[in-house]
């Protein structure tokens, strides 16, 4: 049997790539999946049905375009509840898209956000802090150490977190208790998609522990009538202090 030279698969290798690419550019090309992507480019996630709308398209042709952007590894869906968002599939993605833009010299499409401001800004959801407070508090969490991303997450889930010696520290010296619940079922430290701000804030069993110390020492008021919560002017000085987190007025 005569031996296969190296070169022979470095130039089956080179053809796979040639074909991935060509899908992708082919994928990409078409107007409706190209407004998909460009409006996705807020880093935010959305329904297929708004993403239907940008599209200008048909709801069932929109899911055909949104599928095989999936399969391409373009977009990540996300399940919420009843519902399915979408969203660019990673940084690497987003960066592609930027250089084609520039080079095309338009701006991104943007989604009006019809949420309440008192709404938007903060929030609970379920048992656990929601709204721009909330994504920007897990996003300084991450930064500063003291939660890391757990690689692995089912596709389709919110990822999972995982709470390092840094963050047991910063925490226990707030006296906030982060033990783990042992015979809860429940997720320990995990995403959950915010339906204003279409990214990721805290939940679980960590994110139930926070919105508690925070009402029990006053950082947020609740509104009786709503799922609004008030921050304070001793919150806004304590997240500041504790996280070094700035926030925008209210």
């Amino acid at each position: 049997m005569p031996e296969i030279s190296p070169q022979y698969f470095a130039q089956h290798r080179m053809m796979d790539v040639e074909q991935q690419v060509a899908q992708i550019a082919a994928a990409i090309a078409e107007p409706a999946r190209a407004r998909i992507l460009c409006a996705l480019m807020d880093g935010r996630a959305y329904t297929a049905t708004e993403l239907a709308a940008i599209a200008d398209t048909a709801s069932s042709t929109a899911s055909a375009h949104l599928s095989r952007l999936t399969e391409l590894g373009l977009l990540h869906k996300v399940s919420q509840g009843r519902h399915r968002y979408f969203q660019l599939a990673d940084a690497a993605v987003a960066q592609v898209l930027e250089s084609m833009m520039q080079l095309a010299g338009r701006e991104p499409l943007r989604i009006a956000v019809t949420t309440p401001q008192s709404l938007r800004f903060a929030r609970s959801c379920y048992d656990h802090l929601a709204g721009v407070v909330a994504v920007k508090l897990l996003q300084q969490l991450i930064q500063l150490g003291w939660l890391l991303p757990v690689p692995g997450t089912t596709s389709g889930q919110q990822p999972d977190y995982q709470l390092t010696a840094v963050g047991q520290a910063g925490f226990a010296r707030m006296a906030i208790n982060v033990e783990t619940k042992p015979h809860s079922r429940r997720r320990y430290a995990c995403g959950c998609l915010d339906w204003s701000e279409r990214t990721t804030h805290l939940a679980g069993q960590l994110g139930a522990a926070l919105l508690d110390f925070m009402l029990e020492k006053q950082w947020f008021e609740p509104r009786l009538d709503s799922r609004e919560l008030q921050l304070t002017e001793l919150g806004r000085r304590q997240l500041h202090l504790q996280f070094a987190l700035s926030l925008p007025p209210a």
